[in-house]
């Protein structure tokens, strides 16, 4: 097995986008040969813990609502190019996503990290919940079928909080400055929401170096 590493924020639109790129190419391959792991990277590190309305979020980092827009024009593209729907009427928020980051981590713990991304994913972009709320995390961890009351519990704890940290912060030591970014095997760095094709050639490649080597 290969192991891929995904350095990820669930509010990234790019990552969203990516990630269903990612999917199309492994369904094309059901005994891929990567072993993925999902990694933590806050895109707004600084965001107060309840987060910020989202239209002044925007307005603030773009400088009008007509520049915040025109900004996302190619991610409404390629999110539509890669079969998704982001409702950006229903995003009221703009979460602080450490929560999200442990819940993604103690879904690790339990195999089911991928489904709980695809979970978080669609809360934010297609239902616009606040994915900062402990409340939505558990709703989340339950659909995914962890234990909703121990994940309430943890999150009311500060339980590997300064974990999630240490590990967004030796990303960006490591020269990670933008999400999403794929690591192939520790040595191939990804960046972007890379097309379903490349990883069609990616994971063929990889099985062809399998077969020669076996």
């Amino acid at each position: 097995m290969v192991k891929l590493d995904i350095i990820s924020d669930p509010i990234c639109p790019w990552c969203y986008i990516g990630k269903a790129n990612l999917d199309r190419a492994l369904e094309q391959f059901p005994d891929h040969p990567f072993t993925i792991e999902w990694h933590p990277f806050q895109l707004n590190p600084d965001m107060p813990a309840g987060g910020m309305d989202r239209k002044i979020y925007m307005e603030t980092k773009f400088g009008s609502k007509a520049a915040a827009a025109k900004a996302y024009l190619p991610v409404v593209e390629h999110a539509e190019k890669a079969g998704l729907a982001i409702n950006f009427e229903a995003m009221q928020i703009v979460p602080n996503t450490i929560n999200a980051h442990r819940l993604i981590h103690w879904a690790g713990i339990e195999s089911r990290q991928g489904f709980v991304v695809d979970l978080l994913f669609k809360a934010y972009f297609v239902e616009g919940r606040d994915i900062g709320s402990d409340e939505v995390l558990a709703d989340v961890a339950d659909t995914a079928e962890m234990d909703a009351a121990l994940i309430t519990r943890l999150l009311a704890s500060d339980s590997d909080t300064a974990d999630i940290r240490a590990r967004d912060a030796h990303s960006r030591e490591m020269g990670i400055s933008s999400v999403p970014t794929f690591v192939v095997a520790n040595q191939h760095a990804v960046p972007g929401a890379q097309p379903t094709d490349l990883w069609v050639k990616v994971i063929t490649d990889i099985i062809a170096q399998v077969d020669t080597t076996s």
